[in-house]
Parts: C-alpha cells; structure tokens; sequence
C-alpha cells in the first residue's frame, strides 16, 4: 500500500500518519480534493476566501474573468466525495460550490469511490467495465506508472505545456507522475517519511533529546538504552504484519539498492537476492533476535505499532510529515517529538520515502470532459485553493501535512504550534527521496513472505528466503508483465 492509505490510517487506520503517511502509502483518500485531514498524511490544505470570490478559473488559476468554460454543458463524474465524517467536508463543499459558480457549463456529480477490500482493484474493475470516474485522485506514487501501462491514465503533456503554474510544483512531486518525459498525472498531496523519536524517553535513558541516531551502529545503541522490558518499552518498532514491504525496503535503500530496477525498455529486473537487500534482511533480523529493540509481537498491526508510539511504549518508528496532527490528537506534546531523516546504512544514505496522490484523468471519455477535468483539478490544486484548506484546518484546529506539492504554499504558516525545529526536519528528510519500488503493488505478497519468515524464525536464512521470494514472484509476476511489455 502506498502511504497515502497507510498515513491516513494513524489515528484510525486509514497508514498520517503523510504525513505522518499517512501519508502513504502509503493509500487512499477518503475524498474531498487534494486535500487531508487530522488522519492522513497527505492533505495539502488550503485558504480562507472561497475560489470563486478570488481565482475560479483553474486551468491557471487566474483571474475570474479569464474563465473560459465550454460551449456546451459537459457533465463529469468524480470520485472525490467526502465521507460524511471527513473534518473537511465543509470547506470541500464551499470549494466545489465556487467552482460550480465561476463554471456554469460545468456539471460534476461527486460520488464516493465505490468500497471494496482494495481501493485500487476497484478503480481498475471500473475502468475496465466502462463505470470509472473522468477524474480520481488515487493514482499513488507507486502505482500510477503501472496504470498508464494498463492504459488507465491519460496523457496530460498538452496541458502541462501550457499550464501557467507548472513552475510552482516541486519537482520530487512530479517525479513518479512523469513517464518517459510525459506527464500523465497532476500530484494532489504528498508526504515525506524519516524517523521519529519521542525526546522525553530520549531524556530519561541518559541520552541527547536532540540528537536522533545517525548511523545504523547507533540506532541499534540507542534502541538497547531505550529497551526497558520491566516499563514493556522498547526502542524500535518494526512493521512486520501484511505491509512489512513497505516499511523494509527503506532498509533495502539505506544499504545501497532497491528491491527492483525498471529497465529502459519498460521490463523489470527483480533484485531481492542482490547484496543490499540481503544485508538489509539480515539487519532487519539483527534488529529482532540479536538486539532485541523491537516489539515483542512483530506481527502486529499498524495500530497497534502507532498505539505504542503514542502510549510511550516506542521509543523510535517510522514517522510521516502529515503525521504530526495525529501524535498530538493522541496526546504526545509536540514539543517533545523529534524528527529527522532516517539514519544512513552501509551506502552512507538514508533516503526517505516520497509519496503521496496524482489526480489523473480517464483516457477513454470524451475530449470536452477531459477539457473539464483538467479545469476541475488544476482548481483544487490552485494556491488559493490549497490556502483556503489551510486556513480551515488552521480555524478548526485540524494539523496540517508539513509538506505542500507547490513551492508557493507553506502549510507550517498555518500551523502555530509547530516549532521551526519541526519544521527543519521535515525539509531536511525532504531533500534525499526515494520513490516505493517499481511493481510493488503486485510484488509485495513475495516480499512480505520473505520479512515475516525472518522476523518469526531465528533459524531463518535471509539470503535463502529472499532467493524463494525472487523465484516465485518472476514466474508467478514478472515474466507475465515483462512479456506484456514487449507486446
């Protein structure tokens, strides 16, 4: 899953955290534009003036006037409705009610994406049965190269030529959107990922509150003072349970590799059994049976991994730059939360994980729609648009993700109680990312198998476990994608 679910998730389980989580990842949003909420990582929130009273024109976000809506009326169909407890319902419904102000021509009928076990097994059934959306912002950072190959997303370079605020969104969020120089998705939301510690547990195991672990060698000396089995604290969690993959392969990354590599030719080479990926099995493993710094139950599920960061339990996890709302919402004092990149590996890097939502726009409906999809998105991704979110969340006491997809929006401005510290942070985590790896969303059952099997039996050898995950997932996955490609 991508952090955009999973970060939503950290309050209720929905994996912010963006952040954090969150984001992310992971995962999806539970509608209402581009924007978040005190439970996920990745809103991106915006301002206090309504769009129609300022810029309610979107394909540039200019001036009313420069409006220029079809000739005809075009009717859309969008999954982007709020759940009816979503924070920010009332702020969507003034957003949408300008844009149906200021684009007269313009119908949009707003549906809640349809529920199902798997959001995105639901969008693709969609669309192949001719009943998805014109546009949906759900295509994560992971997985939307591999809906363009399904052909579920349309090429957005015609507008993003001519798209006058295509500068102001920062390049790592276009990154994973942009697909052999074409663009086929316009980010939504975002998160950046890195480590979380909780100061005052710092502060009572002798060690620097503001100081987080550098190094692997340190986070494993730091997570020994802050194990305490006698208080049921310990120092590190682990995601162990059916998203393991996801929170790994930052290990993967720290010790130099990935757990696939895209080729040129648009194929995938799977790389579990390369050397980075065995050593960071193996350090994942240390991390259980030889260091013991880690929760006893490295089965559990992400809540219960976020309920022990909030109880004071953890001393250090994964955190996510939406995520910060839901540490204070479950009563941890921001002032007594660090956070920062994560601690680098053998390769000297520890990059964190970018992810997040593009909105992208059905390749099958008629040109005029896609015409007004684009109007309609590139208007909830307007500044003023973006700001009138933060503004709300600001008046109603909802924490805003620390991390805006455009240069010309800073969420911490919004947000009195966050410290610069937080802040830095943030911006520090955000400067070295890395994208989930390529296929992840087919080939995470394989590398789950792999992660828990070495969490669960101390006898287990990582290289052997890799080498059967590798075997399986090339017959059972990417020989078939590979061949599809060369189609």
């Amino acid at each position: 899953m991508e952090y955009n679910k999973r970060f939503s998730n950290w309050t209720v389980t929905a994996i912010i955290l963006v952040v954090m989580l969150m984001v992310s990842a992971c995962g999806s949003n539970s509608g209402g534009s581009n924007t978040g909420n005190t439970k996920t990582d990745n809103g991106e929130k915006p301002s206090a003036n309504t769009p129609a009273d300022t810029k309610a024109d979107n394909t540039t976000g200019g001036d009313k006037e420069k409006a220029d809506p079809p000739a005809a009326n075009v009717e859309l169909k969008v999954w982007d409705q709020p759940k009816p407890d979503d924070p920010n319902k009332p702020v969507w419904e003034e957003v949408v009610a300008g844009f149906e102000a200021a684009n007269p021509n313009i119908k949009v009928t707003h549906e809640l994406m349809p529920q199902g076990t798997n959001d995105r097994e639901v969008f693709v059934t969609s669309m192949a049965g001719g009943n998805g959306p014109d546009a949906y912002q759900a295509a994560h950072f992971p997985i939307i190269a591999d809906w363009v190959g399904q052909g579920l997303a349309l090429d957005l370079t015609p507008y993003w030529d001519s798209y006058e605020d295509k500068d102001q969104f920062i390049p790592s969020s276009m990154q994973a959107g942009t697909i052999d120089g074409k663009v086929y998705g316009l980010p939504g939301s975002m998160y950046v990922t890195g480590l979380f510690w909780n100061k005052k547990m710092f502060k009572e195991a002798g060690l620097d509150p503001d100081t987080p672990p550098a190094n692997w060698d340190e986070l494993v000396s730091f997570g020994k003072k802050l194990t305490n089995p006698a208080k049921k604290q310990y120092g590190l969690t682990l995601l162990g349970m059916e998203w393991a993959d996801w929170w790994f392969e930052y290990y993967v990354w720290q010790a130099g590799g990935d757990l696939t590599h895209l080729q040129d030719d648009g194929t995938v080479q799977l790389a579990f059994t390369e050397e980075p990926s065995v050593t960071a099995l193996q350090f994942y493993k240390d991390l259980k049976w030889k260091n013991k710094i880690v929760q006893n139950n490295v089965l559990q599920s992400y809540q219960d991994n976020m309920n022990d960061v909030y109880q004071g339990r953890a001393a250090m996890s994964n955190g996510a730059s939406g995520g910060f709302g839901d540490y204070a919402g479950n009563g941890l004092d921001l002032n007594e939360i660090g956070f920062a990149p994560y601690p680098v590996g053998p390769s000297g890097k520890g990059p964190g994980q970018i992810g997040g939502a593009y909105w992208i726009i059905n390749p099958k409906t008629s040109k005029e729609k896609q015409d007004a999809a684009w109007k309609y998105i590139t208007y909830l991704n307007s500044k003023e648009t973006l700001e009138k979110y933060l503004q709300f969340q600001s008046d109603n006491g909802i924490f805003p993700n620390l991390l805006s997809v455009r240069k010309d929006v800073n969420p911490a401005e919004f947000a009195s109680n966050v410290s610069q510290e937080l802040v830095d942070g943030v911006n520090k985590a955000a400067a070295d990312t890395h994208l989930e790896y390529f296929l992840k969303e087919r080939l995470t059952p394989y590398v789950v198998k792999a992660v828990q099997k070495a969490l669960t039996d101390e006898k287990s050898d990582p290289k052997t476990l890799l080498q059967e995950a590798q075997n399986a997932a090339q017959k059972e996955v990417v020989d078939a994608y590979n061949a599809s490609v060369k189609k």
